[in-house]
C-alpha cells in the first residue's frame, strides 16, 4: 500500500518540474488526478460504485496553431542544458538529420540534459527523431508539424525522473508521439494531437524495463487516432487521464487506454485490453468527453 508520504512526495516531484513553466503544480495536477478514477472526485461529484458519473468539460475546438518566427537547419543533434527559447523559430533537420522516416536509429534534433528545458520551439520536416530525454525535462510549448519517427523519447533511468510536456501540439504522427523507455513519471498537459497512431506509449519490448506513471490531463484529440495511452500492465504501469477531449470521432474508434503485456525480449507485445480497470487504466467515462 503507498504511504501519504510517498504520495505527497511524488506530488512536489511533479510539481518542481512544472515549476519551470510558471505555473503551479496545483494548476494542472489535483490529488483526484493522481489516484484511481474510482477514488477521484470531479465537481464534488465521486465517481466510484453508486456515485453519480463525473461530467467531463464539453469539447471545444483545439486553439490555433502558432506562426514560425523564422527558419533554423539543424545538420546534428542540438545539445541542451539549462533552458533553450526557440523564440518560435522553426527547427528542421538537414544532413544526416534530414529524414522524417521511421527508423529507429534516426538521431534527434534535440538532446536534453537531465533538468534541461526546452520551449517556444516548432519542429518543421525533416523531424528526424524529435527530441530525447536523458532525464528529467520540460518541454514548453513545443509544436511538431510532422512527427517523424517519435515526437519525443523520454530515456531517464531514475524512478524519480518527471517528464513535463506543458502547451504544444503534434500532427501527421503515423506511430507514436511520446516514447516512454525510461522510468519515472510522464505529465502531458494543455497538449494537443490530430492525425496519429499513439499520444503516448510505454515502451513494451525494452531491454530495461521499469513501471512507468503517465498523467494525460487537459488536452485536445482530433481524429483520425489508434489510442491515447499504452501501458505494460505487467510491469506495474499506471496511465490516468483527465479532461481529456475527442475531436471528430463520431464511432469512438481511438482508445483511450490500452494494457499490453510488455517483454524485454524485444518482441512484439501482446495487447491483453481496453477501457479502464481502476488499476492500470485509471479514468471514468466521465474524464473523456466527444464532439
Amino acid at each position: 500500500m503507498t504511504s501519504h508520504k510517498r504520495k505527497t512526495g511524488r506530488r512536489r516531484a511533479i510539481a518542481g518540474a512544472l515549476g519551470a513553466l510558471g505555473v503551479t503544480g496545483a494548476a494542472v495536477l489535483t490529488t483526484s488526478l493522481l489516484a484511481p478514477a474510482g477514488a477521484a472526485t470531479h465537481s464534488g461529484a465521486g465517481t466510484g460504485a453508486g456515485a453519480a458519473p463525473a461530467t467531463a468539460r464539453a469539447a471545444a475546438a483545439p486553439a490555433a496553431w502558432p506562426r514560425a518566427k523564422g527558419t533554423e537547419p539543424v545538420p546534428a543533434s542540438i545539445p541542451v542544458s539549462g533552458t533553450y527559447d526557440g523564440k518560435l523559430k522553426r527547427f528542421h533537420g538537414t544532413g544526416e538529420l534530414g529524414s522524417d522516416g521511421q527508423g529507429e536509429s534516426q538521431k534527434p534534433l534535440f538532446v536534453l540534459a537531465d533538468g534541461a528545458v526546452l520551449k517556444n520551439v516548432i519542429i518543421g520536416t525533416p523531424a528526424a527523431d524529435g527530441v530525447h530525454c536523458l532525464g528529467s525535462c520540460t518541454l514548453q510549448n513545443v509544436w511538431w508539424e510532422n512527427v517523424g519517427e517519435d515526437a519525443a523519447s523520454f530515456k531517464g533511468t531514475s524512478k524519480s525522473a518527471v517528464y513535463a510536456v506543458y502547451g504544444g501540439g503534434a500532427r501527421g504522427a503515423s506511430d507514436k508521439v511520446f516514447q516512454f523507455n525510461g522510468a519515472g513519471k510522464l505529465v502531458v498537459t494543455k497538449f494537443q494531437v490530430a492525425d496519429f497512431g499513439k499520444l503516448v506509449r510505454s515502451c513494451g519490448n525494452c531491454k530495461k524495463q521499469y513501471p512507468r506513471t503517465i498523467l494525460v490531463n487537459d488536452v485536445d484529440i482530433t481524429a483520425p487516432g489508434s489510442s491515447i495511452v499504452g501501458v505494460n500492465a505487467n510491469y506495474g504501469d499506471t496511465a490516468t487521464l483527465r479532461n481529456v477531449r475527442i475531436h471528430g470521432d463520431a464511432k469512438k474508434k481511438i482508445k483511450p487506454c490500452v494494457r499490453f503485456t510488455g517483454n524485454n525480449t524485444g518482441k512484439e507485445p501482446k495487447e491483453i485490453g481496453t477501457g479502464p480497470d481502476g488499476t492500470t487504466c485509471r479514468y471514468s467515462a466521465g474524464d473523456v468527453s466527444y464532439d
